[in-house]
């Protein structure tokens, strides 16, 4: 409805206290529940947020997986505002600017093997389906237009775009939608395997032979037929699922034999936060195509992207004699905003050396999460890198709830935000966390495992 009232032009003129939560449609959140009792934040700087009420919050989720230098950074900061004023937006299509140009030629020195040209996206989910695309495109140019099968993983996570969700295989995400998602789409069994891996300290021991499910599953369709197989190299959004021992490498060794496409799904895994540039310089496992996104531009500007190998490009652009080769791209697409807040990013990685950081904070992390071993509730706990999942017990006909008011009893009662996913909690702090920090964070998830029921 039309309003003669001036709007407030800055976060700062907001009057919290006659703010309206109604006619925001919030994702991924249950609305009801959260207009009746809001946690807002208004306010955030290196490892903390600020709360509505004041509270300083400490950040034990790196927001979603995606602030790995801490928020607010002054470089950061610096380079979105001076761009801003510089030029705000180019134009994408037949036009170019050169920080997209200078970013793509950053992050290809950043990656392994003969991945060597980015396409840009705003978003993981964006990124995961230009990946699809990519993936469609490079058989059709290369003369095999019948590669149409794409094989994702059951329990994975791809994002909410009907490519993602279609090759993803977390139900929840589907079944709204399930008249409608992308025919041509198997999917294989996850690594989740509680019996021999439980309480596993970083790769579990047991399980690569699951890998061979994906050989099942080609062998049904005929490998023909097949583009393409995504992945996560840690399954984040699911519950943080450790790849076995083994397992990337005879993923890898799968695709290879039969000549389909590999694509990581490394939009979590990407920018440090297992102590390496991605998961595939950290497990040694190069895949053909690679999507990233959140810590690409420390979640301070939307921004995804695609990592393709050389012939991948040139096999789709020398396909077409002249005009455009490949019909696919978004309006923001290397946005200046993004391109600068992105380069940004990567001086503040180097210069501080955040990955090796992560590596050498790594052990201690480790210990930390394991020390909650034998508390109440606790089913597993799974760690890798910065990051780990502490599976619950679920109360009897009430999934979910328990880690639920574990999540809401932190922030309230322990100034601590962590992020739940059912039953399982999952941390993944900036990587600037301090070792006291990290102790603060286990302690709050442990003191309230002791409280509730």
């Amino acid at each position: 409805m039309a309003s003669s009232v001036t709007s407030p032009t800055s976060a700062a003129d907001i009057d919290i206290g006659s703010l309206s939560l109604e006619e925001l449609w919030m994702p991924f959140t249950a609305n009801r529940a959260f207009k009746r009792a809001p946690r807002l934040l208004v306010e955030a700087k290196g490892m903390y947020y600020t709360a509505a009420d004041g509270r300083r919050i400490l950040d034990g989720t790196a927001g979603l997986w995606c602030v790995n230098a801490g928020h607010c950074r002054e470089p950061i900061v610096r380079a979105i505002a001076d761009q801003a004023a510089r030029m705000d937006y180019a134009p994408g299509f037949q036009m170019g600017h050169p920080l997209e140009f200078e970013l793509a030629s950053r992050l290809t020195e950043m990656l392994p093997g003969d991945l060597d040209h980015v396409f840009f996206a705003n978003s993981g989910s964006e990124a995961v389906d230009s990946a699809l695309k990519i993936a469609l495109a490079y058989w059709q140019a290369k003369g095999e237009p019948n590669r149409t099968k794409l094989i994702g993983r059951l329990r994975g996570y791809h994002g909410v775009g009907f490519g993602g969700i279609s090759v993803g295989g977390i139900d929840a995400n589907k079944k709204q939608f399930a008249s409608h998602l992308l025919p041509n789409v198997d999917h294989f069994k996850h690594t989740h395997d509680p019996a021999r891996n439980a309480f596993s300290r970083g790769q579990p021991t047991q399980g690569a032979e699951l890998a061979d499910d994906l050989e099942t599953v080609i062998q049904r369709h005929g490998a023909k037929s097949v583009a393409a197989v995504i992945i996560e190299p840690v399954a984040g959004s699911t519950g943080v699922l450790i790849p076995p021992k083994g397992y990337l490498e005879r993923i890898r060794e799968i695709c290879a034999k039969h000549g389909i496409l590999l694509i990581f799904d490394e939009v979590i895994t990407g920018f440090g936060r297992l102590g390496a540039s991605f998961g595939a310089e950290y497990f040694g496992i190069t895949p053909d195509i690679m999507t990233v996104a959140k810590g690409i531009t420390n979640a301070s500007v939307p921004m995804g992207a695609v990592f393709v190998r050389h012939d991948i490009y040139e096999t789709v652009v020398n396909a077409t004699e002249q005009g455009i080769e490949f019909f696919h791209g978004y309006t923001y697409s290397g946005h200046p905003l993004a391109c600068a807040a992105a380069l940004a990013t990567l001086g503040v990685y180097h210069d501080e050396g955040l990955f090796e950081r992560a590596a050498s904070l790594a052990p201690y992390w480790e210990d930390a999460v394991h020390s909650l071993r034998g508390l109440p509730h606790i089913a597993d706990i799974r760690n890798l890198g910065i990051v780990a999942g502490i599976e619950l017990e679920s109360r009897s006909g009430k999934p979910g709830t328990r880690a639920f008011e574990i999540f809401t009893r932190c922030f309230y009662d322990e100034n601590v935000l962590i992020r739940v996913t059912g039953d399982i909690i999952a941390l993944s702090p900036p990587l600037i966390v301090e070792k006291e920090q990290i102790d603060e964070i286990v302690g709050a998830v442990a003191k309230m495992l002791k409280q509730v029921a």
